[in-house]
Formats: structure tokens, sequence, C-alpha cells
């Protein structure tokens, strides 16, 4: 069994670890407990009813966080026309451009947060797989990243949108704000990815969809979140 901080059981003991509790009460306790020097960052944790081994089950979608994420955050657009290079820059992109971003990700860079790209282009971003995979940065439809409305893609990025998948254990972690937003500010963000997480149930998967659901930051344990009603409550 792994060795517990003297933090972490101070934590510990400022809440029952069985119990569940609604959102607005955890994220009330979160922000209660014994505190580090930084500022963490909050996070939603899922377990979903879903088989990923099967394609028809595969959840994955994007959420502007109504409250921003806390951070800041750097985005890039790959385009291979000028009316949507003008549009990102207008928008605040931080860099914009085709050749010369490709070439540059190619060479192993991929210093940024989110890559933006039109569809035209995503024929020359493909390839850069082996870059951007692992990073999570490829750009993908399903999450807003491969479009042509290049504008409004990164100003919702820029704004705090984030981003989840179901990885192969069915699992989903989220971030939602960061541990010096107010309780309320963090209630609203995660809410919005409930309500997305719920959108994102694909129809073919049966039973309870959310199976679990904790409240962390960075440095602490997870509390419950009664799931109990969820779709009702987040409608």
């Amino acid at each position: 069994m792994a060795k517990r901080s003297k933090l972490y059981k101070a934590q510990l003991e400022k809440f029952d670890k069985l119990k569940t509790y609604q959102l607005a009460d955890a994220v009330k306790v979160l922000k209660e407990l014994p505190q580090v020097k930084f500022d963490q960052t909050v996070e939603l944790s899922f377990k979903l009813g879903v088989d990923p081994k099967q394609t028809d089950q595969t959840v994955r979608g994007a959420v502007p966080l109504p409250k921003g994420t806390g951070k800041q955050v750097k985005v890039v657009v790959i385009a291979d026309d000028e009316k949507p290079r003008q549009e990102a820059q207008e928008a605040g992109a931080d860099v914009v451009g085709y050749d010369e971003v490709i070439a540059k990700i190619k060479e192993g860079w991929v210093d940024f947060d989110v890559l933006i790209a039109t569809p035209s282009a995503m024929a020359q971003v493909r390839p850069l797989g082996r870059q951007l995979g692992p990073k999570g940065l490829m750009p993908n439809p399903k999450t807003g990243t491969v479009t042509d409305k290049v504008g409004n893609a990164v100003k919702e990025a820029k704004a705090g949108r984030v981003e989840f998948r179901a990885d192969k254990g069915a699992c989903v972690q989220v971030p939602v704000g960061k541990l010096s937003f107010s309780a309320e500010d963090l209630v609203e963000n995660a809410n919005a990815v409930v309500r997305a997480l719920i959108k994102a149930k694909p129809s073919s998967a049966k039973g309870v969809y959310i199976q679990s659901f904790t409240l962390s930051a960075t440095m602490t344990p997870g509390i419950k979140i009664d799931t109990r009603d969820m779709g009702k409550e987040m409608a």
C-alpha cells in the first residue's frame, strides 16, 4: 500500500471518504481542506458505463468553461487560405500559418496547448501524428478543432475550452478551474462539463452511464459526488 503524506492524512480527516456529496457541498469541502502553496487545478473524474473497445461507444468532446480554466492558453492555427488565417489572428491566436508551422512541428515543436486546423489543411496535418498524437494535440472535428469557423474556435480555446475523452478503462478526467476560483464558479464550470458529458453519451450505451464521479484538486484525495438523477439535475 502506498504511504500517504501527512498533508493527505490531514485532508482525509476533514470529510467522510465513504460518503457521496452533492456537487456544491463537495466543492465547499474541497476549498476547506488543508492547502499547499501553489494554486491547485481542480479536476472531475468519471467512471462511465461504456465499452471503449466498441467503436460506437467512444466518448469524446469539448466544452467551453463559462468561468474559464484559470490558465493562459497558447493556440496555434494551421490554415491554407488567407481568410481563416486573418480570422485566427483577429481572434487572438498565438501562431498562425501553414507550411512554416507544419515544418516546425515536424522538427518536434509542440510548445502550445491547442492546435486548430481548417478541413482543407488536414491532409498536411494528419502526417504529424507522431509529433501531435502523444501530446493529445491532433485536431479533431469532434472537439471542434477541425473547422472552417476558425475565429470562433480560437475564441473558445482562449476563453477556457476543455476537451474530454474516455480512456481504455472508460474513465474521463477533466479540469474545471483553479482552487482559487469561487465555489460558485467551480460549480458552474463543473455543471457545464457534466452536461457536455451526458450529451456525449453513445446511443448504444446501456445501463448506468455515469457510474462514479469524484472531485479533487492536484494534491487532495477525491471526494465522491452523488450521481443519482444527475441527468435531470444538470438539464
